[in-house]
């Protein structure tokens, strides 16, 4: 008996099934694996608002010392500071001592799985692929949520030149007031919200494009209650409240457009 093999068109159709099979799952399983990570990343801030709650109780519910985008020295350098070195006690994390200055270890639940860095801190801090890398952490602290001090808190290695201490008490709506959320939120893309540069400053024309997706909807926020949960859309970000006196995100602000300016 002879054998019958393929024949070329045969082959084709096959070919053609299952490239068709492939372009219908791959979305099918990126959409899962990213899930899986933004599941992950709520789960990490649930915890990091439990570790806020344990610091307040131990400090007469004064929130910790507000810092943003350290990097002189940068989250894996001896002397670093930030918010989530405050909460590294409550956080399990661990501290040494490297020629007199304290190096607080990388802690896993600052770090958000979605993170993968962004355009300025490719430039800022070369060496890390993720701004749990270069500052500790892939939340963004809320600056009128923490306590900023006068020559200690700072902004990208800027001092501010005031002190406003803040305690749990002054919150109006605890519940609804953020005071973390994942540095790139959905929200930021321009392809999300037209005016995202104006209203947010990430997604702008470059040298000032900071933006890098993260999220393919919304992202986490932390809560002054100590709660997190995942947020969608431009709306909803706007909506939070950003401040212990209880205005909204996107409200206008006498003197810096809208609160979102004067406080993230």
């Amino acid at each position: 008996m002879s054998k019958r093999g393929f024949t070329l068109i045969e082959l084709l159709v096959v070919i053609a099934i299952i490239a068709i099979l492939a372009a219908i799952l791959f979305p099918v399983f990126s959409s899962a694996k990213e899930a899986a990570k933004r599941t992950a990343c709520l789960s990490n801030a649930k915890q990091i608002g439990s570790s806020v709650m344990l610091y307040l109780s131990d400090y007469d519910g004064t929130f910790p010392i507000f810092y943003a985008y350290m990097s002189n020295p940068h989250a894996r350098q001896p002397g670093h500071k930030g918010v989530e070195t405050q909460l590294a006690p409550y956080a399990g994390g661990t501290v040494t001592y490297v020629g007199g200055e304290p190096l607080t270890r990388l802690m896993p639940i600052f770090k958000c799985p979605l993170d993968s860095g962004g355009p300025y801190t490719d430039i800022d801090v070369p060496s890390a692929r993720s701004y749990w890398e270069a500052y500790g952490s892939s939340y963004r602290f809320t600056k009128c949520a923490f306590s900023v001090i006068e020559n200690e808190s700072s902004t990208n290695n800027i001092f501010y030149d005031y002190t406003k201490i803040v305690k749990e008490s002054e919150f109006i709506s605890p519940a609804d007031t953020r005071i973390m959320r994942d540095e790139m939120f959905a929200a930021f893309d321009r392809r999300n919200t037209q005016d995202a540069c104006a209203r947010y400053g990430y997604d702008c024309d470059p040298p000032w494009n900071f933006y890098r997706r993260w999220h393919n909807t919304g992202g986490t926020m932390i809560f002054a209650d100590g709660h997190a949960k995942h947020v969608s859309g431009t709306a909803a970000f706007d909506d939070a409240l950003i401040n212990p006196e209880g205005n909204r995100t996107g409200d206008p602000h006498p003197t810096e457009g809208t609160w979102y300016w004067a406080c993230d």
